[in-house]
């Protein structure tokens, strides 16, 4: 269980950075940086290693899984922020309301820019697509 191990000593030693770095000298909200979800990955690859017993089946089906389980192990922690709140007559999801309130720095064009991202061609939905083609 070694890919498990080391995600659990990755997460470990992110977690210290985003609080100590983040939190302690910036006040950056924690909640805009937690560290991705890389457990259930890392489960898979161990088990698929386990069961094959073959490094090259590990790194293909393995590698797939890990690609494919990557956004859903991530939803526990992103979906409160996009339930529906009131704010001043208007609705928006959590997400919204936090980045509103919290000032970005940077210039309005470089914002902008990053904004517009070239995946929106899929439609609204860019994530699974993401996840699709990682596991390639």
């Amino acid at each position: 269980f070694g890919a498990t191990l080391c995600v659990l000593g990755l997460i470990f030693g992110e977690w210290v950075n985003r609080y100590f770095n983040f939190w302690g000298w910036t006040y950056f909200p924690i909640n805009f940086v937690f560290p991705s979800q890389l457990i259930p990955g890392a489960i898979v690859l161990d088990v698929v290693l386990l069961l094959s017993n073959s490094m090259q089946l590990t790194a293909v089906v393995g590698g797939l899984g890990f690609g494919l389980l990557f956004y859903p192990g991530n939803w526990p922690m992103m979906a409160p922020l996009h339930l529906p709140v009131e704010y001043n007559g208007m609705m928006m999801t959590l997400a919204d309301l936090s980045g509103y309130h919290y000032v970005r720095t940077g210039m309005p064009e470089y914002i902008r820019m990053v904004e517009k991202g070239t995946l929106r061609t899929f439609g609204k939905d860019v994530a699974p697509v993401s996840a699709f083609f990682s596991a390639f």
